[in-house]
């Protein structure tokens, strides 16, 4: 049996709240933003006019947080609603420019978050760390699912 390092859930669930915590602080200085809602807007960017129900299997979220999550945008101007042209039952989901411009701007803060994040490792190093975070997240997605 190989040794498995002590606590390692409990270190994975403290490192992405201290990245999250991080992350939202120089987000919401710099573009009065949350790391939240910016995954949104990364999401839109990516697949303009998706649904809630679209965003909230995108973002690993239940529904009532989306709906607030879209609400929360839409109040700051950063996203618009529109029917469904062929079903308008169905509400879509767009960025405006300035949550565009969110996403644009975001760019460079969120990479010097990452350079932050990799000082001092080795891009072995970092391999091997980005191999075990994929297979978590390949892992487990399959597992979560009914």
């Amino acid at each position: 049996m190989k040794p498995r390092p002590p606590r390692l859930f409990y270190l994975l669930n403290r490192a992405r709240h201290a990245l999250f915590k991080a992350a939202d602080v120089v987000l919401l200085d710099q573009l009065d933003i949350t790391g939240a809602q910016l995954g949104a807007l990364f999401v839109l960017g990516e697949s303009p006019g998706c649904t809630l129900g679209d965003l909230a299997e995108r973002l690993e979220l239940n529904a009532s947080a989306v709906t607030g999550l879209a609400d929360r945008l839409e109040r700051a101007g950063f996203i618009e609603r529109k029917l469904g042209e062929s079903d308008r039952r169905i509400t879509n989901l767009f960025l405006t420019a300035a949550g565009a411009e969110r996403v644009r701007a975001s760019k460079p803060l969120m990479a010097a978050v990452n350079d932050q994040l990799t000082d001092g490792f080795t891009p072995d190093e970092i391999a091997v760390v980005a191999r075990f975070l994929d297979t978590v997240v390949h892992r487990f997605a399959r597992s979560s699912k009914p």
